[in-house]
């Protein structure tokens, strides 16, 4: 009996293909990636300062190092790459000629910027071909200039505006703090801070609200107030638009009627014995007063007896009784 074809020929595999599948295991190793061990020196870098990459290599004198910009090893990412046996630098696509990479693998950048921030992913090869990843992140921080304060209305009128105060250009990763007459901001209903702390705002200013205001702006490495800065509120009296010249009028108009009221109660005062009396009906000098018969509907009195002095004549006129007169 023939044995089964096909064990048979599972136990004839070509030398050929054999040797082709060792030397692929032996020249192609996947990488393994370590834990994130790179540290930055120094811990918080500052704009324009010099900083240093390290990675832990726990592999003993290894053939080489490469470091790329960002979270991957990609050829066109590549900064620099050394080799140790022969102490040679190869620099990479997106090497800036700030960048050096010494014998133990750190990585030094001078003169870092803004731009600098980042992964950095250094790459080891080891003695049997393996590879180890580790990657690493920079954050460059600026250093911050001393803030101006901005308001929303130079001349707010007291009881009436709402002010607007705004510390310096916004920048990242920053804090803000804020004190008045060189204290911190006393709790109220009217003073309010946005949520980052960069804007004030006064509701309904008063004359005491004047300030000095002064912010303080905060990073991890810098520190920076501004100068003080103090609002020009206007008064009520102020916001009613009464000048100076408008003021002074006005107290000179009192004053001249005050001296003419005093001049005519002193001519008063002074020819008060001189006027004539005031005449009385029937009994002036002159016989001018309307008598009561002359009105009209008006009937004569009861019968009178008057005697009179005639002119020109020493004598006295009698009138006798009248009757009394119908309308």
């Amino acid at each position: 009996m023939e044995p089964p074809s096909g064990p048979a020929s599972r136990r004839h595999v070509p030398w050929s293909r054999l040797l082709l599948a060792v030397a692929l295991l032996t020249f192609w190793t996947p990488p393994t990636t370590a834990q994130l061990t790179v540290e930055t020196v120094p811990p918080l870098a500052a704009e324009g300062l010099d900083v240093l990459l390290l990675a832990r290599i726990v592999e003993k004198n290894p053939l080489g190092y490469a470091w790329y910009r960002g979270e991957r090893v990609d050829n066109a990412q590549l900064i620099a790459s050394y080799r140790v046996d022969n102490n040679a630098t190869t620099n990479g696509s997106v090497y800036s000629g700030r960048e050096t990479v010494y014998p133990n693998g750190t990585l030094l950048i001078r003169n870092v910027t803004q731009r600098d921030t980042g992964p950095y992913t250094q790459l080891v090869t080891k003695k049997n071909l393996q590879t180890e990843i580790q990657t690493g992140h920079l954050h460059v921080h600026p250093v911050l200039p001393s803030p101006v304060i901005t308001s929303n209305n130079s001349n707010p009128r007291e009881h009436e505006d709402t002010v607007v105060l705004t510390c310096g250009a916004e920048t990242q990763n920053t804090s803000y703090m804020w004190w008045i007459n060189s204290q911190s901001l006393p709790k109220g209903m009217r003073l309010e801070l946005s949520k980052d702390k960069r804007t004030l705002t006064v509701v309904a200013v008063t004359r005491n609200d004047t300030g000095p205001y002064v912010c303080e702006a905060r990073n991890p490495v810098s520190v920076s107030r501004s100068d003080p800065f103090t609002l020009d509120v206007l008064w009520r009296e102020n916001s009613r638009a009464l000048g100076v010249g408008a003021i002074t009028g006005i107290v000179i108009g009192v004053l001249l009627v005050l001296t003419l009221l005093a001049v005519l109660g002193c001519f008063i005062f002074l020819h008060r014995g001189k006027w004539p009396p005031a005449s009385t009906s029937g009994r002036g000098p002159s016989g001018s007063s309307v008598s009561q018969a002359s009105l009209p509907d008006a009937r004569p009195p009861a019968p009178i007896y008057q005697e009179l002095v005639c002119p020109n004549t020493d004598v006295y006129c009698h009138i006798s009784h009248k009757a009394d007169v119908g309308p």
